[in-house]
């Protein structure tokens, strides 16, 4: 289409265009500006990690909560986070310690007879043997003795054979029990053992100790008819949260993406991050994932990708669920000088 202009020259709008390109082009400008693209996301620890009531072994019953660190406490690997009451415990493990002590006793007690009955035994067997030699001697001596004296000479020995094998068959039973009776009470003894190692651990389990270097945050129980942070005294069923542990000196932004906004989720795209509670504060943030097929909720027929920014910042109101917004791509600006590296 032509355009005739004041000076009465006639310009075809195609050639205005190229030429409009071109200045911008020479002045180093761009068209347009780059798109940029607004999400909002919550505020997560890279490293966290959630602290539930501890399963005890054996037992079902509800915690006494004796000891609790405060929430907003920075903590070094183990550290002392919070401890139960482990009286009942203990008093297990002394229970069990002293009664698997007794057994110990009692199975060397009862390894020392059974090491007497053997040397018992032994001597019998010696003695019955001997009686036999002593026959067989005397019954050699048949031709030069009288006949009476001979057949005696013949049932001692029938005497003797019939009193070893009678041992035989005795020691072999005496054998039997006595090792029936020892097993019985090094069952008794392990069982003991595994009782007393129970007791132990339990006991261990009830003192919690910090997994990593973090701060602590309390969870939110259901204590007197309200929500809030558990304290001493107070009774939690086994496997309850009651805190998490999480380093603030990596923190990242969990978001959506509509489906049509996808094409900005470039591996390394800048971002910046600001947080509701803090309008005034604003971060540094570098994509790390993004899933690789948008999804839609249950009923709903609009489709994001997840994505996950790490935050390029350290500061002290990087706290985890924190609302934030993300600013994807385009001219973001330069993040505050209080969000610190």
């Amino acid at each position: 289409m032509d355009v005739r202009l004041a000076d009465g020259r006639s310009v075809r709008i195609k050639k205005i265009q190229v030429l409009a390109g071109l200045a911008f082009t020479s002045l180093g400008l761009a068209a347009g500006p780059s798109p940029q693209v607004r999400a909002t996301g919550t505020i997560r620890a890279v490293r966290e990690t959630v602290v539930l009531a501890p399963q005890l072994q054996g037992q079902d019953a509800r915690l006494i909560l004796t000891r609790i660190i405060p929430t907003g406490n920075r903590v070094k690997k183990n550290d002392l986070m919070a401890e139960f009451d482990r009286t009942q415990q203990l008093d297990k493990a002394r229970e069990a310690d002293a009664k698997f002590d007794d057994f110990t006793h009692q199975v060397e007690q009862k390894k020392a007879e059974n090491r007497a009955e053997a040397e018992k035994r032994g001597a019998e067997m010696k003695q019955a043997e001997a009686d036999l030699a002593k026959a067989l001697i005397d019954l050699k001596k048949g031709p030069v003795v009288a006949e009476i004296e001979r057949m005696k000479a013949e049932v001692r020995v029938e005497d003797a054979k019939a009193h070893i094998a009678s041992l035989q068959r005795s020691h072999k039973a005496r054998e039997t029990a006595e090792a029936a009776a020892l097993r019985i009470l090094e069952l008794k003894r392990d069982r003991q053992k595994v009782d007393l190692d129970r007791a132990r651990l339990n006991a261990e389990k009830l003192v919690i100790r910090a997994p990593l270097d973090g701060m602590v945050a309390l969870e939110n129980i259901w204590r007197s008819g309200t929500m809030g942070p558990p304290q001493e005294g107070d009774q939690l069923w086994p496997g309850r949260p009651i805190l998490r542990i999480f380093d603030p000196t990596q923190m990242q932004v969990l978001t959506q993406v509509g489906e049509t906004d996808g094409s900005v989720l470039t591996p390394g795209v800048r971002a910046t991050v600001y947080l509701d509670a803090y309008p005034d504060l604003s971060f540094p943030a570098r994509l790390v994932s993004a899933s690789p097929v948008a999804a839609a909720a249950i009923g709903s027929p609009i489709k994001r990708f997840a994505a996950r920014f790490q935050i390029e910042a350290i500061d002290p109101h990087l706290l985890p669920d924190l609302a934030a917004a993300v600013v994807i791509g385009g001219e973001a600006g330069k993040p505050e000088t209080r969000a610190s590296r």
